[in-house]
């Protein structure tokens, strides 16, 4: 069992309540057989930029979709719009996450350097430093000088403490490129679900009358499922959050369509 499944079994059972359940997750002997295992959940890390990149993706090319839908510009103009649109956006949100992701990475890097560098060469001022934070938290002197000791007697995690109660900082692990990855593949998977009736109707007879309403019907269930899949990083209700991007989603299609609709003549 993964570092990870010890805490979802910590939260499942503070969710329902369950006491014996709570326990058995803390129990001294579990915690230290999961620390024991080599763990993965390497996918976990990703989790965030897969279901956010997936309802980005959703949202913006229904909306597209809506609006030519409304302005009845036609099944090729759906496409055109629909697939540059969706790829366009989908590469634009892959580097966006993987700027993000390097440039916190770099700055966390440029500032543990600062902080290492200060240990060494100040390691008075910055066990003074840490005492007063230790203080300022609620412990006693004596407490705070000992926790003090016990930090600093070893330089990484002396600085690890500094990184983390003087800057409040956290290594990011994920790798920016597959962070990027993953925005990618996500927002175009499921982005490419509004389109797949139109996409379909090149080879098979479907009404052209049809296909918004299909079109509408399968996003509304893309975007209920993928909020409900959303619960995986907000520990949220899985029902209360799929309703809510069902609204956002739909609230979004609606202004596009109406748009279109307002526009539909101009142009000729």
């Amino acid at each position: 069992m993964s570092i990870s499944k010890r805490l979802e079994e910590a939260r499942r059972a503070f969710r329902k309540g369950d006491a014996q359940a709570s326990a058995q997750a803390h129990d001294p002997e579990h915690i230290a057989h999961v620390h024991r295992e080599k763990h993965g959940g390497e996918s976990s890390q990703y989790l965030g930029e897969m279901v956010y990149g997936g309802l980005d993706g959703i949202i913006t090319t229904f909306a597209v979709v809506s609006g030519v839908a409304g302005a009845e510009l036609g099944t090729k103009v759906v496409l055109i719009l629909g697939l540059a649109n969706l790829f366009a956006d989908g590469f634009s949100m892959a580097v966006g996450a993987y700027l993000s992701a390097k440039s916190e990475q770099e700055y966390y890097d440029r500032e543990r350097q600062r902080e290492a560098w200060e240990v060494e060469h100040f390691p008075d001022g910055e066990r003074a430093e840490l005492l007063h934070i230790y203080k300022n938290q609620g412990y006693s002197a004596e407490d705070a000088r000992q926790m003090v000791a016990i930090k600093s007697a070893d330089p990484k995690r002396w600085v690890d403490a500094m990184m983390l109660e003087e800057l409040g900082m956290l290594k990011d692990e994920r790798n920016p490129l597959r962070a990027a990855l993953a925005t990618l593949l996500s927002f175009v998977i499921a982005g490419a679900v509004p389109m797949l009736v139109y996409l379909l109707g090149l080879a098979l007879p479907i009404a052209s009358q049809a296909a918004f309403p299909i079109a509408i019907g399968c996003s509304a269930l893309a975007l209920f499922g993928l909020g409900a899949a959303k619960v995986l990083v907000t520990e949220r209700a899985a029902w209360k959050s799929g309703l809510e991007m069902l609204l956002v989603g739909g609230l979004a299609a609606g202004v596009a369509y109406l748009v279109g609709a307002l526009l539909k003549g101009v142009g000729g």
